[in-house]
């Protein structure tokens, strides 16, 4: 056999081995039975193998890109972007071979799970935090955003600290109730009644007496910036100018030209009222209201002349009143009839504006007296004439009552004139009082009193308070002569007031139950409660007027005036006043007390009448909280500690964000 060339070839057993490479890499189909090449396990580790067609291949799994044996590469699905990929208000986070979502902060997958691949129609929605009570503190108003929230201030309640909207994880505003503090003040107007200082309440003003306003608005509310708004009530000054003229009459004294000022006149002579005193009164118009009186002629007539007591003459005029001195001259003219002659002659004149006029002369006893009275002026009158005889020696004593004079308010000095000194006599005392502020209120008496005494004085039982009008009448005269005194006695101290009295340590004070007092010493105008420190109630004097309100005594050394009610606004039978509502009690403050203090709470009754003023206290509760308890103490403290940790991370927390 021949052979070729050493080296031309090669030795045909390794010649077949190379076979099935070269058909495999020449893509000559492989002949069944030769041996196969094992694809699957040529294939790279995040690849799989698959048969198609009766072929194997390699494939890289889902998340990967290569060609499955050599190379299969993470594909990174987030490239695209998260709203893309996962939906919107999302995050996308690649993994190795995959991905996955996350909802952004205020937002929630709507499988309610963490994480989720949007494969089953899962996406973010928006989470209400609202839903969360409380969620802007006290007073705050929450308000749901697309992934967040706001917080505004309630009706009601004002931004502190920072401006709306705002968070309460990131900003320092707070919501504070609007408080519209004291209301303002208008000139010459007052308010009327009690108020709050809350959004929305309304205060009404109205003007002082004697003054007037227009038609403007007299109300004015707590605005929702915390101020009351302006009071558009402008009250002025009544005036009425000169007051009118009435004919044949003058005006008389000092008139005002104000609200209720009254102008008096005078008829000039020879004229009178006969309806009683002309006067004009300054109305609420600003014009004067003019009297339906009138200034007449006066024609006096001398009437009804009689003789009393031997030697005294009376008579009566017309008209019955008066308003000027008249002078009457009175002749008189004496005879004896054994034998006849004059033996007392005499002209005596008489000035007086006595309606009844009377006039007691030195006559001669036993004798026949002609009287002739007439008028000097005016000149237009009716004279009088009469006759009568005086008595012999055995007339009675000629006794009279005058210059009764009022001593110590209750008592009266009688000053007696008789020509029999050291001769008794009865005198009756008829008193009557009554009150003007009470109408069921009478109080009368009556007794005798004798005495010797050309002076004495008589004091009589009399009530606080009243005015009382007085007849002494003398009796066992030939008539029985009286004379009238009108007294009005001061109020006294109103009764101590009648309350309940409380001691309260480190507790919150009851209810106090006010009761009205009643008026037997004089007519109740007023109820005041006081805020006093506990140590100034031995000292307190229960007239003293050195209580002020709370908002002019702020360091409430002294005390002060936390409510004021008149009488006339407590029932009958009785109401109930919390110390420290807040409320305004006429024009005091009801301030809360002060944690810590100890008070003493005073309750003062005040009687006014006829510019007297008369007080009465009662001490209504004592408030002990000046002392701690051990586990008060402890509390404190556990809280100091607390505020202290939070202030140093709030301020660690600061200086992080800044």
């Amino acid at each position: 056999m021949a052979r070729g060339p050493r080296g031309a070839g090669f030795p045909p057993g390794r010649l077949l081995s190379l076979l099935p490479l070269l058909s495999l890499a020449l893509g000559v189909p492989r002949t069944p039975g030769a041996d196969a090449l094992d694809v699957c396990a040529t294939c790279h580790e995040h690849a799989t193998c698959l048969q198609r067609g009766g072929k194997k291949m390699c494939i890289c799994k889902y998340g990967f890109v290569g060609n499955g044996r050599t190379q299969c590469i993470d594909k990174n699905e987030c490239q695209f972007g998260a709203t893309v990929v996962c939906g919107n208000h999302t995050s996308c986070h690649n993994t190795l071979g995959g991905f996955y979502c996350i909802c952004l902060e205020g937002y929630r997958a709507t499988n309610n799970n963490k994480v989720f691949i949007p494969n089953d129609g899962t996406f973010c929605t928006d989470i209400d935090e609202c839903e969360v009570s409380g969620r802007c503190r006290h007073g705050g108003r929450c308000v749901n955003t697309r992934g967040s929230f706001e917080c505004y201030c309630m009706d009601g309640y004002l931004p502190k600290g920072g401006p709306e909207p705002f968070h309460p994880t990131r900003d320092a505003t707070s919501c504070t109730e609007i408080d519209c503090g004291t209301p303002p003040e208008v000139p010459d107007g007052y308010i009327i009644g009690n108020y709050t200082s809350r959004l929305g309440s309304q205060i009404r003003y109205a003007c002082k007496e004697g003054f007037f306003s227009g038609p403007e608005d007299t109300v004015s509310s707590c605005t929702a910036l915390g101020t009351w708004e302006s009071p558009k009530l402008n009250c002025q000054e009544i005036n009425c100018g000169r007051p009118p003229e009435v004919q044949h009459a003058v005006l008389v004294g000092n008139h005002s030209s104000r609200l209720g000022g009254m102008a008096h006149y005078v008829c000039q002579e020879g004229f009178e009222s006969p309806g009683g005193k002309i006067t004009s009164v300054c109305t609420e118009k600003g014009i004067w209201r003019t009297s339906t009186l009138s200034c007449t002629e006066i024609i006096i007539e001398i009437n009804d002349v009689s003789v009393f007591n031997n030697t005294c003459v009376r008579w009566q005029i017309n008209p019955g009143r008066i308003n000027s001195k008249i002078v009457y001259v009175i002749y008189i003219k004496g005879q004896r009839l054994d034998p006849m002659e004059t033996v007392h002659e005499e002209t005596v004149n008489l000035t007086t504006d006595n309606r009844t006029p009377k006039v007691c002369l030195d006559l001669y006893q036993g004798t026949n007296y002609t009287m002739h009275i007439s008028i000097a002026s005016p000149r237009r009158s009716v004279p009088a004439i009469i006759e009568f005889q005086t008595a012999g020696d055995d007339l009675l004593e000629d006794d009279r009552i005058f210059n009764i004079s009022v001593l110590n308010e209750a008592c009266l000095k009688l000053n007696r004139h008789s020509r029999k000194v050291g001769s008794e006599r009865m005198y009756q005392f008829k008193v009557l009082g009554q009150r003007r502020y009470l109408n069921n209120f009478y109080h009368a008496t009556s007794f005798n009193f004798t005495t010797r005494e050309q002076t004495a004085v008589v004091c009589l039982d009399l009530y606080p308070a009243t005015e009382y009008t007085v007849n002494v009448t003398l009796l066992g005269s030939p008539e029985q002569r009286s004379v009238q005194i009108t007294m009005t006695t001061a109020p006294a101290e109103p009764p101590l007031p009648e309350v309940d009295f409380f001691t309260v340590h480190g507790g919150p004070l009851p209810r106090l139950r006010l009761r009205k007092a009643k008026e037997k010493n004089g007519p109740i105008s007023s109820y005041q409660v006081l805020v006093l420190p506990l140590a100034l109630q031995s000292t307190f004097v229960c007239d003293s007027e050195e209580a002020t309100s709370f908002f002019s005594n702020a360091s409430g050394a002294d005390g002060y005036v936390t409510a004021e009610l008149l009488a006339k606004d407590v029932p009958d039978d009785a109401m109930e006043i919390s110390i420290g509502d807040r409320l305004y009690y006429g024009k005091y403050y009801n301030a809360p007390l002060k944690i810590g203090n100890d008070y003493c709470i005073i309750l003062r009754i005040t009687s006014e009448w006829n510019k007297v003023r008369r007080s009465s206290c009662a001490v209504w509760a004592q408030v002990k909280d000046s002392s701690l308890t051990l586990q008060q103490m402890v509390g404190v403290g556990l809280g100091s500690l607390a505020v202290v940790i939070v202030l140093a991370f709030l301020s660690f927390s600061a200086v992080w964000y800044v």
